[in-house]
């Protein structure tokens, strides 16, 4: 017999195919402490799901019509009614053109769509939490992108990006850095000599200077303020 889970993580998927959303609805609901309490065909009907619902995570595909998934996220990410909402992106290749955009409007992260089951749910539960889920591939794209001056280079001279860095101190800048390469709260704490007490206060700092509601917001803050430049080690 299963262990009752302490919370229940309320997802809504959205997909425009039929046979993918079922897919998910029935894979997730294998999971006793995963609940899928909502479907929807594109964006307009995300967000009004979205809002009715109050799901913990949205699973978004990219590509639908009426409104696309970036134009949901974006819309979901800003809703103040929705602050305890987060969205993972699915896609169905690591090399999207629209990944940086999609991470930009806010979603916490992304998930490849042929993801074994249990990939898929810590994944929600990843997100769920607050993290950031980008995987090595993705991220690897995001710096090519940069490297290669195309729009995410552009963006990385971004004003404002550099103004919210301006205002962190040099331990949040160090931490900054640091979650931008990849680190998790253990390995930025051994790489400042610090506890990981200390790391989360740091976190919660910056992304309230950054008005950041999670990783995955303050990697993209990182190389727009040039504070990280691809090819950085």
């Amino acid at each position: 017999m299963r262990p009752v889970p302490e919370k229940t993580i309320r997802v809504l998927v959205v997909d425009d195919q039929e046979l993918v959303r079922s897919g998910y609805k029935a894979i997730l609901n294998t999971f006793s402490d995963l609940d899928v309490v909502g479907m929807a065909t594109n964006g307009e009907e995300a967000l009004s799901e979205a809002l009715r619902l109050k799901p913990d995570v949205v699973l978004m595909d990219i590509r639908m019509p009426q409104m696309d998934g970036i134009q949901a996220t974006r819309q979901i990410t800003e809703s103040p009614l929705l602050a305890n909402t987060h969205v993972l992106v699915l896609t169905t290749f690591d090399i999207d053109e629209h990944v940086y955009d999609a991470l930009g409007a806010g979603a916490s992260g992304f998930l490849l769509k042929d993801a074994e089951p249990e990939r898929i749910a810590e994944a929600i539960r990843i997100v769920e939490r607050g993290e950031a889920l980008i995987q090595p591939s993705v991220m690897r794209r995001l710096v090519d992108a940069f490297a290669k001056g195309g729009r995410a280079g552009k963006a990385a001279a971004s004003d404002s990006a550099r103004a919210q860095v301006a205002e962190l101190t040099e331990r949040e800048r160090e931490v900054l850095s640091l979650v931008a390469a990849g680190a998790d709260n253990a390995q930025i704490a051994e790489a400042l000599f610090i506890s990981p007490a200390t790391v989360k206060t740091h976190l919660a700092r910056i992304m309230a200077k950054a008005d950041a509601h999670d990783r995955a917001q303050l990697v993209i803050l990182a190389y727009e303020s040039g504070l990280v430049t691809p090819g950085a080690s």
